[in-house]
């Protein structure tokens, strides 16, 4: 067995980004940007007025002068003229600053009447004036290549001018479920059967990556049927088994595909749960197998797909992001294998994380799995640890499962 580690530093290592392709702005929120995104334009282009008031020139403006309104500068409808000496425009939010003002005067600040305004309060120079570029310059770069797209990220490029945005191609991901026993939800379960649930849970864990899922049908415990679904995976980014991933009679994925062009990379990792875990590539196209298990497939996904998803998008490749809190309950020492334990989230009093682990922890066990919030992580060899002891998680809710 390798090493968690080990394992997902050579999954990493061989996958590469998906190309570029380029989207409209409407339709690029949740992809990863191919290239660093440049300003198109300054903004604001001029100076222009963060309130509404009065243009004017601050050293006209002391308390009780009596200044002419010589015009307006509404937002999107600059004063064509300038300010002269005791002169003022009308001037509201986004409008352009006329030549010759330094200063605002709030109209809260001022009284008018007759075509004049008179200041309650002196401005001050500069003030309340948003400069042109204060947000960006033509030629800025925004954001930089690699970063998955926010709905703030959409907005800044929408200001920036860009109709259309060059991003990663979400990866492609062909799913596929073996095993005799399994039939699809809704069918008549046969003798010794059982409800695929694998393929469901890795289409929403992959949709939720940003990624493509592509849903093959299952294949029986047979190596020409697991073969032939295999081939159907053509034009995959990557390829995701579950099932026949161990060495029993049944267990069949690396002796069906080895006639078709299947390389193994390694298989069996130091991991609780999901032990037989297979790495590979089958004609140049990269495979992971998960276990039969729902559980395990699941957090196999967790550890190992997921950053291999972000990989192919584009994005820093590396573990998925923990969190640290304090263990809830007691455990026992651990075994040679790094563990997964399911747990829910608390806070004690003083606002602290608490991590409690569910007392069974079978990896049959979906149910558990659905109500947990957490993964907790315990090492190879940990001691045992007694409640209060600083622990650290996956927080299940960030990735999105």
């Amino acid at each position: 067995m390798i090493a968690v580690s080990e394992a997902l530093e050579r999954i990493l290592g061989n996958l590469t980004p998906t190309g570029a392709e380029t989207v409209a702005l409407s339709e690029a929120a949740g992809r990863v940007l191919a290239r660093p995104l440049e300003a198109r334009l300054t903004q604001p282009p001029t100076d222009v007025s963060a309130m509404d008031g009065y243009a004017l020139r601050a050293e006209d403006a002391a308390v009780g002068a009596r200044l002419r309104v010589v015009g307006a500068s509404p937002a999107g409808h600059p004063f064509e003229g300038g300010v002269g000496p005791g002169e003022a425009v009308r001037i509201f939010t986004g409008g352009a600053l006329p030549p010759g003002a330094d200063a605002i005067l709030l109209q809260e600040d001022a009284t008018a009447e007759d075509g004049h305004v008179t200041p309650t309060e002196a401005p001050r120079r500069g003030r309340w004036i948003r400069r042109a570029g204060l947000d960006f310059s033509a030629g800025d770069t925004l954001l930089p290549a690699g970063r998955r797209l926010t709905a703030r990220d959409i907005g800044l490029a929408a200001a920036a001018n860009h109709p259309w945005l060059t991003v990663h191609r979400r990866p492609r991901v062909a799913i596929l479920a073996t095993g005799d026993e399994i039939v699809l939800p809704g069918e008549a379960l046969p003798p010794g059967g059982i409800v695929s649930s694998n393929a469901h849970a890795l289409a929403a864990l992959i949709r939720a990556a940003g990624a493509e899922p592509l849903v093959l049908p299952i294949a029986g415990d047979d190596r020409e049927a697991i073969a032939a679904a295999a081939g159907a995976a053509a034009g995959c980014d990557l390829i995701v088994t579950t099932g026949g991933a161990s060495v029993g009679e049944h267990d069949l994925v690396q002796a069906a595909l080895g006639p078709h062009g299947f390389s193994l990379d390694f298989w069996k990792i130091a991991i609780r749960p999901g032990k037989p875990l297979i790495w590979g590539g089958l004609r140049g196209t990269p495979l992971l197998g998960l276990p039969g298990n729902p559980v395990s497939a699941v957090v196999c996904a967790v550890v190992f797909l997921i950053p291999a998803l972000r990989r192919l998008s584009g994005l820093a490749a590396g573990p998925v992001e923990t969190r640290h809190g304090l263990l809830g309950r007691a455990l026992e020492a651990n075994d040679r294998r790094q563990d997964y334990i399911r747990a829910t989230l608390s806070r004690d009093g003083e606002g602290r994380v608490v991590v409690t682990p569910f007392p069974m922890q079978d990896s049959s066990m979906l149910a558990t799995l659905a109500r947990a919030e957490a993964l907790m992580i315990r090492t190879p060899h940990a001691p045992a640890a007694e409640a209060g002891t600083p622990v650290e998680f996956v927080e299940l809710s960030s990735l999105g499962v």
